[in-house]
């Protein structure tokens, strides 16, 4: 996605790398200022909602000027790196480009609007969209100076306000009606950010650019203690200092985090990324499904001595066995058995939508939080072709390179809880699906097995499922199915 500044520049725009992405942060520069690139270079990597993406660029030239550094948050659609494609060996001295803050996300135009597929993802397509000309503010000098003061007065705790010189023949507004107050500059992901805290655009003090109100002010505000301005039941006459103090609150607000945040004993993290997606996500899901969640404890040592056996089968040479494997298949014959628990509820046509299908997802903790992956077609592959795709999964998420098409479309999840020593959990559904079994840690307990009480390899199970698509007739018939087999994984042959 390209733009031309100039005869010879040319702008590459953060592009959406995955299918409805607004924002992505640069995480790496693999170029800088003056070096040469060539079409389809990598020129820098960046993190997505979903995974890490490096990025190509889609033409030959030499680097102009790298427009955000490492560490930023880009919202699609933004130029990120201006590219001289003259062919000059050195890029030329360029005028000061506006701030890209200037930028404002283009709206997506219906189908057949002309949208440019680009090397990663798919371009913003062009919009007719032209900002709005803003309010330019009108305060004399004096009552301009007389505000600040006042400001600064209020913060430094002093608890009185100056009177501001009267202005000759300056007569006092009556106060601005919302109606009359100038909507606020911001772009549509802080909006929506800001929807998201309760935070109201009009109380924020912007920080960005010709006033334009940034994340960071969002944030600000919404961790700053809730102050409700007094309000006078009738209209008073004031100075002016006065009447611009008593509008605008949030200047004091936006300042009390520094006053009740100690730096030395906490630590303020950014929520962005995975971590961001996966609290919306778990937000989403967990007040938009009514959950239900069943255990089950059960002797899984015939499993622990067949995945013993596995080990040393040469049908699965070089490949990783383990007990998700086999749990992992336990599932799918469960599944298979009773085909109306693989399905997703489709709210906007209140339809429930069956799979004929099953993409097995698996959460994995990787180093940028959780993510779940899921591997296409499980109920397909046969045990060698399952702990293959496991391997690759799962290495795959730990080296951070899982693509954003790996984590959609899955159907049921399994968690394994258990490698952490946790006995169990009540997971929550990963979104759109119907499903999701929690494995607990397999201890070596007292069990009753053939009439005496002998240690046996023993676990709890964990399944939680939609109430609207599934009952507790369903469900419990799939978690019981679950623990028969790995009670007795010979039914992966008659059951399977």
């Amino acid at each position: 996605m390209t733009t031309m500044t100039e005869a010879s520049v040319r702008e590459f725009k953060m592009p959406d790398v995955g299918e409805g992405l607004t924002e992505a942060e640069i995480l790496k520069w693999y170029v800088q200022p003056g070096d040469t690139v060539t079409d389809g270079q990598v020129v820098c990597e960046v993190e997505t909602a979903k995974a890490a993406v490096e990025l190509p660029i889609p033409y030959d030239g030499v680097v102009r000027e790298l427009r955000f550094p490492e560490g930023t948050t880009v919202d699609v659609g933004m130029s990120i790196i201006a590219v001289d494609v003259s062919g000059g060996s050195a890029p030329a001295a360029a005028p000061e480009p506006a701030p890209a803050v200037e930028e404002e996300p283009e709206e997506p135009k219906s189908q057949g609007s002309g949208r440019q597929p680009v090397l990663v993802g798919y371009g913003v397509a062009t919009s007719s969209t032209k900002r709005r000309p803003r309010k330019s503010a009108e305060i004399p000098a004096q009552e301009s100076a007389a505000v600040s003061a006042a400001v600064q007065a209020e913060l430094n705790g002093h608890g009185t306000v100056p009177e501001a010189a009267p202005a000759p023949s300056a007569p006092v507004s009556a106060p601005a009606t919302a109606a009359d107050r100038p909507r606020p500059l911001a772009k549509p992901p802080v909006r929506k950010l800001a929807k998201d805290l309760g935070v109201d655009l009009a109380s924020v003090v912007p920080s960005g650019p010709d006033g334009i109100i940034t994340r960071e002010d969002v944030h600000a505000a919404a961790a700053a203690p809730a102050q409700t301005p007094a309000r006078p039941t009738a209209p008073q006459p004031t100075s002016a200092a006065t009447a611009q103090v008593s509008t605008a609150p949030v200047s004091t607000a936006a300042a009390a985090p520094a006053a009740s945040y100690d730096a030395g004993r906490e630590t303020r993290i950014p929520v962005k990324g995975v971590r961001k997606a996966t609290a919306q996500a778990m937000v989403g899901s967990a007040f938009t499904a009514p959950h239900v969640t069943e255990f089950v404890t059960v002797d899984v040592t015939r499993t622990m001595k067949l995945v013993e056996e596995l080990k040393g089968d040469k049908d699965m040479q070089g490949l990783r066995v383990n007990p998700l494997l086999l749990i992992a298949k336990a599932l799918l014959v469960a599944i298979k058995r009773n085909p109306d628990v693989n399905a997703s509820w489709d709210e906007a046509n209140q339809e429930i939508v069956r799979k004929h299908y099953v993409n097995l997802g698996i959460a994995a903790a990787t180093p940028r939080g959780l993510i779940v992956p899921n591997i296409k077609d499980a109920h397909d592959k046969t045990l060698p072709q399952l702990a293959e795709a496991l391997g690759e999964l799962v290495a795959t998420a730990r080296e951070g390179r899982t693509s954003p098409a790996a984590m959609q479309g899955g159907t049921v999840t399994i968690t394994n809880v258990g490698v952490f020593g946790v006995d169990t959990g009540t997971p929550i559904l990963n979104p759109g699906e119907s499903a999701i079994l929690a494995v607990g840690a397999i201890k070596l307990q007292p069990w009753v097995h053939k009439g005496k009480v002998k240690p046996r390899q023993v676990t709890t199970l964990a399944l939680s499922f939609d109430h609207r698509l599934v009952d507790g007739e369903l469900g419990s018939k799939v978690l019981a199915d679950v623990a028969a087999v790995l009670e007795q994984p010979k039914r992966l042959i008659t059951w399977g």
